[in-house]
């Protein structure tokens, strides 16, 4: 863990050293071309931000055409500024090209910028769009009415085999027969005998004595 951190430590302290010596020599070149004031602090400022947000392109968007031209672009002006520094360059007396390239920086900066952060959505940007619209959609919308359960109608008795039809009026005959025979004898009606009281057939005696 220490053996990592040591790692990381050294690692944004050369970044660090590498962007304060890039910064201090963008701000010399643009200070010699003429720039002064706070105008020369700016052209280091906006060389960097380029460079990040062409390498930002370079690790996230599917195009990588536009994402390298603007990064070498970027690169290359941090890189003429440390060699103009290193005495390649009279620095008292700039050429004229180098003042028209300092004058027309900001131009080309802005331009690379915006087309950097203002172009076209990647197919990978685009599907998550739709896919965080379509879960927006789906928690937003209502839940569905499902119909009612179906109710459960009972299921119909068959009528037992050779069923002998029976009139109600007969069986409200035998019904009084049956308990005129409980109240005098103190016990159920047989079937022989309710048979023989109705002067009806066996499986009609049968039939009624089901349903008293």
């Amino acid at each position: 863990m220490r053996a990592q951190l040591a790692r990381v430590d050294a690692v944004l302290v050369q970044a660090v050293i590498a962007a304060a010596l890039s910064f201090a020599h963008l701000h010399d070149v643009a200070s010699a071309a003429g720039q002064n004031g706070w105008k020369a602090w700016a052209y280091p400022v906006s060389v960097d931000l380029l460079l990040v947000a062409a390498w930002r392109r370079l690790r996230t968007g599917d195009s990588k055409a536009a994402g390298w031209c603007w990064f070498v672009i970027a690169l290359a002006a941090s890189l003429g500024a440390n060699i103009a520094t290193a005495g390649l360059l009279d620095m008292t007396h700039v050429p004229a090209w180098l003042r028209i390239l300092v004058a027309g920086w900001p131009a080309v900066a802005f331009l690379g910028g915006t087309l950097l952060a203002h172009s076209t959505p990647t197919r990978h940007d685009v599907v998550e769009e739709i896919q965080d619209q379509g879960d927006d959609r789906l928690e937003d919308a209502p839940a569905p009415e499902l119909p009612p359960p179906p109710v459960a109608e009972p299921a119909p008795v068959p009528a037992p085999p050779n069923a002998v039809p029976v009139p109600a009026a007969l069986v409200e005959h035998a019904r009084k027969v049956a308990t005129e025979h409980h109240a005098r004898t103190g016990t159920s009606i047989d079937t022989t005998t309710l048979r023989a009281r109705l002067g009806v057939s066996m499986p009609m005696a049968d039939a009624i004595a089901a349903q008293l």
